[in-house]
């Protein structure tokens, strides 16, 4: 018979290991990707492997989850195979393209969801420009996923005949400025200023002995009650809610009120955390509160120490307009304590916003300024490749084009409907505003399109939010924990509180809308996934964010630094 490779490599290490035990022992074999109904046919036939295979499955799971509302692709070259100028004449670039949307589908298959499929458009800037391949991703993206839904709709038990949610795809071009810039809520700054290998973390604790420390690996992911409270909320806030919490705990125990008389006058957040782990008896309570006490201390030393809240105040006012060229060549003659990286990181937020700074030796005196070297600014150049609206000049330079409707100043409107609560907290991807656009129907026509006319009985859900659903309940905010006054005027829902986001994390939102899915091409951002969780409560609506990869900025910036011409390898890089 002739199988299938990928079948009969399978089946025959079935058989194989088959032969080797006793004769009631059988197989049960699950397909991550779908197989043809020809090759199992074919497998059924078979008389001398059928009465030894107990099931022959396809299970239709080719993603990752990160977390209960996001998945990855595990693309993570998608920007190097996708975006670089040298991509097109790879092989790499079709066999990304079509894995990825494989395995995008499989999400749909696995959850019985049939989507309305919205995609970016390839733009131009005029008639004479040619749209190039890396232009035509998300379209090609779109494309291999509606092919493989509409197979779904005849091959799959019980798929939906008729559109159930919504898909939005876009590549990274669309907000180059959210990998890059800081994000001051508890999850992003542990993954970008902590040396974590993904969501594992290394501290050091007391041995049982108690006579030397030991390391100690665990993960904050969901299990962890207080990182689930906690993760969304801005830094000053998480803070805060840890003291809070130690200062209960040692309130509701009475020889821990006993050591606190003891020690006299108000204690901190550490004085706190070092009294209770005194007290043997309730180790087991306080473990995870004290691995948090101890992550956030560590995070806002390092804020401290390394000026992040110049630097975050500089990002956003960039972003906002309210500063240019001079206060960010000020910034470099000033500020000589900001690390190498976090001037590049300004600089690469400047070039995004300033692209026409860098058609002319500009670019490179500011690199100079700013102490950076040359692989840094091949972190900025690439940038382009990343653009759907790049222009190529006839001198065969390249010319930083980011968006050509793109506002002089400004690169985001504030968002006056939500007074961030927190200092640092204007800043909001653009994702959040596509997000919520998709769901009143009111994507951009001429920047949108959509691969199947909606069903009659497909039906946008008109969304509501009501005002107590605005507004978060009042703190105070205790400056010598934090280091320094973060609180701005409350009385809103700005994302970061976790009261607004986690209240109703257990909320079944299928109850009240359909799901809205987002696939980001070529990496998604901490912000992106804080987002969907906002906005899942924000319109009762599930939103669920997919992307090739997850990348924290030193990732995303390693990763631009290698789609350059060269070949280059990690160890020619330096972060």
């Amino acid at each position: 018979m002739n199988y299938h490779p990928h079948l009969l490599c399978t089946v025959a290490f079935v058989v194989n290991l088959l032969t080797h035990c006793c004769s009631c022992c059988r197989a049960y074999v699950f397909f991550s990707s779908p197989i043809q109904k020809d090759l199992v046919a074919q497998i059924k036939r078979d008389s001398s492997i059928l009465p030894r295979i107990g099931a022959l499955s396809e299970m239709n799971l080719e993603y990752f989850p990160i977390d209960s509302q996001g998945f990855i692709t595990d693309h993570e070259r998608a920007l190097e195979e996708l975006f670089c100028e040298s991509a097109e004449g790879f092989n790499k670039y079709n066999a990304c393209l079509n894995a990825m949307a494989t395995r995008i589908s499989t999400v749909f298959a696995s959850m019985r969801e049939f989507p309305r499929v919205h995609y970016r458009i390839a733009k131009t800037i005029d008639a004479s420009t040619m749209t190039t391949l890396r232009d035509m991703v998300p379209t090609k993206i779109a494309a291999g996923v509606w092919n493989y839904l509409s197979k779904y709709k005849t091959s799959i038990p019980e798929f939906p005949q008729t559109e159930t949610c919504e898909l939005l795809i876009v590549d990274r071009s669309v907000d180059q400025i959210a990998p890059i810039i800081h994000e001051w809520t508890y999850d992003a700054m542990c993954h970008d200023l902590l040396c974590m290998d993904g969501n594992k973390y290394v501290h050091e604790v007391s041995s049982k002995n108690g006579s030397a420390s030991e390391k100690k690996e665990v993960l904050l992911e969901d299990h962890d009650p207080v990182w689930l409270e906690l993760r969304h909320s801005h830094i000053a806030d998480a803070s805060e809610r840890l003291h809070d919490k130690m200062t209960h705990f040692v309130s509701k125990n009475k020889a821990a009120q006993l050591q606190q008389a003891r020690a006299g006058g108000e204690l901190s957040t550490r004085d706190l955390q070092k009294m209770v782990q005194a007290l043997p008896q309730y180790t087991d309570q306080i473990d995870k509160l004290s691995l948090h006490v101890e992550i956030a201390g560590k995070l806002n030393v390092i804020i401290r120490e390394q000026c992040l809240r110049d630097v975050g105040q500089l990002e956003q006012d960039l972003v906002f307009g309210d500063a240019g060229t001079k206060e960010l060549i000020n910034f470099f003659r000033t500020q000589l304590g900001v690390s190498r990286e976090n001037k590049l990181r300004l600089l690469m937020i400047y070039a995004a916003i300033n692209p026409e700074k860098f058609e002319s030796d500009k670019g490179t005196k500011m690199m100079q300024l700013a102490g950076l070297s040359a692989d840094d600014m091949i972190a900025v150049n690439n940038m382009r490749c990343l653009c759907t609206d790049t222009k190529k000049s006839s001198g065969g330079g390249f010319t930083l084009k980011f968006d050509v409707q793109k506002k002089k100043h400004a690169h985001r409107k504030e968002r006056t409907t939500e007074q961030s609560a927190w200092a640092l907290s204007r800043f909001y991807p653009v994702l959040e505003e596509l997000i919520e656009q998709l769901s009143k129907g009111e994507l951009p026509k001429d920047e949108y399109n959509c691969m199947n006319d909606p069903s009659p009985s497909f039906h946008v859900v008109p969304t509501t939010t009501s005002t107590s659903a605005r507004t978060s309940p009042a703190h105070s905010m205790r400056s010598r924990r934090t280091g320094g006054s973060w609180a701005r005027p409350r009385g809103s829902d700005d994302g970061y509180s976790s009261d607004s986001v986690l209240k109703h994390a257990s909320s079944d939102f299928q109850k009240h809308g359909q799901r809205i899915f987002v696939f980001v091409i070529g990496g998604a951002t901490r912000s992106e996934l804080r987002a969907a969780h906002k906005l899942s409560s924000k319109l009762k609506r599930e939103v669920i964010l997919g992307s090739s990869s997850l990348d924290d900025p030193l990732q995303f910036i390693t990763k631009l630094k290698m789609m350059s011409a060269e070949e280059l390898t990690l160890d020619d890089l330096h972060i």
